[in-house]
């Protein structure tokens, strides 16, 4: 069944167990499944993170895709990047820490990429969009991580979520810093229609 966001008539499968994902996805009317493509393949080297998110989205998008030959398979992949590291998910919670006093009083970049795959044809794309962050005291970092949001999230914080309030500015695409850019979704799935 079409819809305004993609117009195709191949079912569409989300490559992600991402809860933000698939409620972005409800959002603008999309129907599909969800499948979980499972752990990330490594990051590619020394990537730049244009490159490194869509080759990760491609994987995972691939993945999926040898299981459902007739779907229309999304992959996406988000990470932050800042002063020079690559921040995914935290593992503990003084990484998570560790991750927003990087973040703190300065201007990052999250990275989303995307792939779509479907029979024999692939697509993939990037997007950035700048994030710059209030100072935070110590305590406001640890009541933060307390409350255990930062745990799956990219840079160890959910724009969606209590972490809004960190945030002083952005430049870009909001829904890419949730984790899914769908505006550039949308124009890559249209290709497949």
């Amino acid at each position: 069944m079409s819809s305004l966001f993609f117009a195709g008539r191949a079912p569409v499968v989300l490559a992600s167990a991402s809860p933000r994902r698939v409620a972005l996805l409800r959002q603008v009317g999309l129907e599909f499944t969800v499948r979980d493509p499972g752990p990330d393949r490594a990051w590619p080297g020394a990537a730049e993170p244009r490159h490194g998110v869509r080759a990760v989205a491609l994987d995972k998008a691939r993945r999926i895709a040898a299981t459902q030959p007739r779907a229309v398979v999304i992959g996406a992949d988000t990470i932050v990047f800042a002063r020079g590291t690559r921040m995914g998910k935290p593992d503990t919670r003084d990484q998570a820490a560790e991750m927003l006093r990087r973040l703190q009083g300065r201007t990052h970049e999250v990275w989303t990429g995307i792939a779509i795959v479907h029979r024999d044809e692939s697509r993939t794309t990037a997007e950035c969009t700048k994030v710059r962050f209030a100072k935070l005291t110590e305590a406001e970092i640890t009541a933060y991580v307390a409350t255990g949001e930062p745990m799956d999230k990219a840079g160890g914080y959910g724009i969606q979520g209590r972490g809004a309030m960190f945030v002083r500015e952005i430049e870009g695409d909001y829904f890419n810093v949730v984790g899914l850019p769908l505006r550039r979704l949308r124009e890559v799935l249209g290709e497949f229609v």
